[in-house]
């Protein structure tokens, strides 16, 4: 092959290290979609079934918390990372405290183990999340036109973990290890958790490994060691207008999709509890169970995310160019809200009643509302890391990930009032007015988008 050839392949072909990446990321995703996936059914499930017997209000308040605060967290993490740690150094710390905190589930099935294993799981995911986003965009130093293929990668990963988890920890826990004595159904969630957690150590194991080999140095230095390496300082300079102006574009985007994940997130909540009492989930007289249901989102990206991606690249060649990020995140936006739209009209056939369920809905209402929510993510999520790791400065690349990662957890915390609202108003008031609020805000953010982009310049 000649030298030219070879330069061309190699700028095409993506470095070894982005699937270490991808690999340590899917099964940290494992890990914590079976956990996820678990959790509002271990909350509400009596104790003489295997759960721990809350009330659904208190349920989804404590699952709102706790999804709020692992995106939290990453603010902290990140900061420590680009001060003290170091990326690589925080991505091991996070993945072990992740490891052990669902080990406390699995060990200790008390509200004890409870709170001490989502303590440890809060404060790991803080560590981890925020710094292995970033060091996905540092691969590509100076290749902005393969970060965005780059974050698309990486982001299937992401949801191959999450499509695999609650399959495999719904199978262990609401089948495998399912007993009934006495006419009494006793679940076995410990066991989920444990598979949880053997996913995260096997992460561990893969990304300690062939870390050096992969990855050579790169966030091996925090951002004022790299700095005094060079002898740019960039630490300590101030920040330019220009600057100053993309770190505002981040900070105000986050601000919008907020709403985006607000209502995202109910699928872990509000909607499963929707899912295992109002949806007829028999196909061919077999019950699909309940947890499986959030493994329809990862399963949607898998098959549409490299159609979306080659959606892209067509439109990037037109004459009119590709969308900007903030167009295609208000249409996101405004997809979710029509999912919500859809889901609507099967609360209209089954009402708000668990307690006098005269008719279940359709299992396709809700997969389709699952599908509206995932073109609605892609069309948002990468294309928002891509965003952060393209306009954040060097000195706050993991802060700035993190601030991106934190729109989240507020949006979390936000859903989980939303859920527990739903046992007393119902689900078609709350449904109803997630669905509107997302297509109001996607539209603000659209007639906003123009302003933005040249902000981005």
């Amino acid at each position: 092959m000649a030298a030219s050839q070879q330069a061309q392949h190699d700028k095409v072909r993506h470095p070894p290290g982005l699937y270490l990446l991808f690999f340590t990321e899917m099964w940290e995703r494992f890990s914590y979609y079976g956990m996820r996936a678990l959790l509002t059914l271990y909350l509400t499930t009596a104790l003489i079934s295997g759960g721990l017997g809350f009330e659904k209000s208190t349920a989804m308040s404590i699952y709102g918390f706790f999804t709020g605060a692992v995106y939290f967290t990453p603010l902290l993490g990140g900061y420590l990372s680009d001060k003290y740690i170091g990326r690589r150094r925080a991505i091991t710390i996070g993945g072990v405290l992740m490891a052990l905190g669902n080990f406390c589930l699995f060990a200790l099935t008390n509200t004890a183990g409870l709170y001490m294993g989502l303590a440890l799981l809060i404060i790991g995911n803080g560590f981890f999340k925020p710094n292995i986003s970033t060091l996905v965009g540092e691969l590509y130093p100076n290749d902005e036109g393969r970060k965005d293929a780059a974050f698309t990668i990486f982001y299937m990963g992401i949801n191959i973990g999450g499509f695999f988890a609650p399959l495999v920890c719904g199978f262990l826990a609401e089948d495998l290890f399912k007993t009934t004595i006495d006419g009494i159904d006793h679940f076995g969630f410990r066991f989920g958790f444990l598979a949880a957690a053997i996913g995260m150590i096997v992460g561990q194991v893969i990304y300690n490994g062939l870390g050096n080999r992969y990855l050579g140095d790169i966030g091996k230095n925090t951002v004022g060691a790299a700095a005094r390496e060079s002898g740019v300082d960039v630490s300590r300079e101030p920040l330019t207008p220009k600057e100053k102006q993309r770190t505002a574009v981040i900070v105000i985007i986050t601000c919008f999709v907020i709403f985006f994940w607000a209502g995202f997130e109910q699928a872990g909540s509000s909607l499963t509890l929707y899912a295992d009492k109002f949806v007829d989930k028999h196909i061919f007289g077999w019950e699909v169970p309940t947890s499986w249901f959030q493994s329809l989102n990862p399963l949607f990206i898998v098959l549409l995310a490299p159609v979306l991606s080659a959606f892209w690249i067509k439109l990037a060649a037109t004459k009119k160019g590709d969308l900007s990020i903030p167009v295609k995140m208000s249409l996101g936006m405004i997809m979710l809200g029509l999912g919500y739209m859809v889901l609507i009209m099967a609360v209209l056939q089954t009402g708000s009643d668990a307690n006098n369920v005269v008719v279940q809905s359709n299992i396709l209402f809700i997969i389709v509302t699952y599908l509206l929510h995932t073109l609605g993510e892609l069309f948002l999520s990468p294309v928002g890391l891509s965003m952060v790791s393209k306009l954040a400065p060097a000195k706050l690349a993991s802060l700035l990930m993190g601030v991106w990662l934190a729109s989240t957890g507020v949006a979390n915390v936000l859903g989980g009032y939303l859920a527990a609202i739903t046992q007393s108003l119902g689900y078609f008031e709350v449904f109803g007015l997630i669905g509107l609020m997302a297509i109001v805000m996607g539209l603000i953010l659209l007639l906003l988008s123009r302003k933005l982009v040249r902000m981005m310049e």
